[in-house]
């Protein structure tokens, strides 16, 4: 989405600067005018090119920054001079970069969210929605508090993650050696000894399919490794596509064993966003559209979307929601029965609690058992390649007994 910077007067008369990210200049009118300012002059900014603005900040750092920025603005320091101290302290080269950059804006006059949204490679669309929906409720501290839980959170669930699934990982890679080791290298010892048996036709069908693979791995192996490659980077470029994304997001629900988990981490996520807002007098609607940011996959987004229009028509939330499939029956009901007694906003967050208490033992099942699942496979493979060599050497030794 690109930026547009803006010129423009508030009620008072007074100049006002900043930037807002938007899909055409008409959105940017639609926004401002929605801040009660009176645009003077628009124009679609320049992307950054540097290689600084390419590079990503680790989570750890963001969740670090998020709650140093917090306390300061709960102790009364201005925001500016809370941006001015994190710049000054922070050992980061990029991120001093883009604090350096936000200060400069946000003393132009442009909002907190609206300079952070220039940097969607550091900050998430979830982190700028919230500050945004902070700055104008008159919440910023806690909601940059939120967020800093939030990454966290996000951070810690794939260090665990990663540490769980790096054996599965090492007996994945090592399972793969041995097994191409002995088709392209031990099999075809074999292949000569075979020829009587291939001649008379009676070469089991195992065998015939292994010899083949041996004689493509050894003949055209570079072929392979280069096609897999180039399969590979034509499917990373076109994930990064909207449809690949929206694509990529599907497989996430449907994926055997971890599909509950992303549709569970993914429901949390969205309910305590939800309730945060609520519980700090954001209007539902805009509650809605921040918070299904904050669910980090398109599918839910788009029926929290869905949810937002019917809430536009008159109707609860619970009722769209209970139609999207991936939203567990047991929290639409109790999202139908806050909305009843007017606990919505504890409610979600009692519900993104337990959501994540029983992810986290179900991640840490699924990844429990995805080591003895390698080494059954491997076993499995290493077991076909003997029997695949173990049979033809047995039909020919009674052959020879008779």
């Amino acid at each position: 989405m690109p930026e547009y910077a803006y010129i423009a007067r508030d009620a008072a008369g007074q100049r006002v600067t900043g930037s807002v990210a938007a899909g055409s200049e008409r959105e940017v009118l639609s926004i401002l005018s929605g801040k009660a300012l009176f645009p003077i002059t628009v124009t679609v900014e320049k992307a950054q090119s540097s290689t600084h603005s390419r590079k990503r900040v680790s989570g750890q750092l963001m969740a670090t920054t998020y709650s140093q920025l917090a306390s300061l603005i709960r102790s009364g320091v201005p925001l500016l001079r809370a941006i001015h101290v994190l710049r000054q302290q922070s050992s980061n080269a990029r991120l001093r970069e883009v604090l350096d950059d936000i200060y400069r804006r946000v003393e132009d006059g442009a909002t907190l969210g609206d300079a952070m949204s220039r940097y969607p490679r550091v900050f998430s669309e979830m982190a700028i929605n919230m500050v945004r929906a902070g700055g104008e409720g008159g919440f910023l501290e806690d909601a940059l508090e939120r967020v800093a839980q939030f990454t966290e959170q996000q951070e810690d669930l794939k260090s665990r993650t990663a540490g769980a699934l790096a054996y599965p990982i090492f007996l994945a890679i090592v399972g793969l050696l041995v097994v191409g080791g002995l088709v392209i290298f031990f099999v075809p010892r074999f292949a000569v000894m075979f020829d009587t048996l291939r001649q008379r036709g009676e070469l089991p069908v195992l065998t015939e399919w292994l010899l083949w693979l041996s004689t493509v791995l050894r003949r055209y192996a570079i072929v392979v490794v280069a096609a897999g490659v180039v399969l590979f980077l034509l499917i990373r470029q076109q994930l990064e596509t909207e449809k690949g994304k929206r694509w990529r997001d599907y497989f996430k629900l449907r994926v055997p064993m971890l599909g509950p988990v992303f549709t569970s981490l993914a429901v949390a996520r969205f309910c305590r966003v939800l309730g945060t807002l609520l519980k700090n007098g954001v209007p539902i609607l805009r509650s809605l559209q921040i918070s299904r940011e904050a669910a980090g996959n398109r599918i839910l987004s788009e029926a929290v979307a869905k949810a937002s229009e019917n809430i536009s028509s008159g109707q609860s939330l619970a009722q769209p929601l209970a139609r999207c499939e991936h939203f567990p029956i047991t929290v639409v009901e109790m999202i139908s029965v806050a909305e009843e007694s007017n606990t919505l906003d504890q409610v979600l967050i009692e519900i993104a609690d337990g959501l994540e208490r029983r992810t986290v033992r179900r991640l840490d099942l699924v990844v429990r058992l995805l080591e003895p699942m390698m080494l059954l496979i491997l076993a499995v493979v290493v077991l076909c390649v003997v029997i695949a060599l173990l049979m033809p050497v047995i039909k020919m030794s009674s052959t020879l007994g008779h």
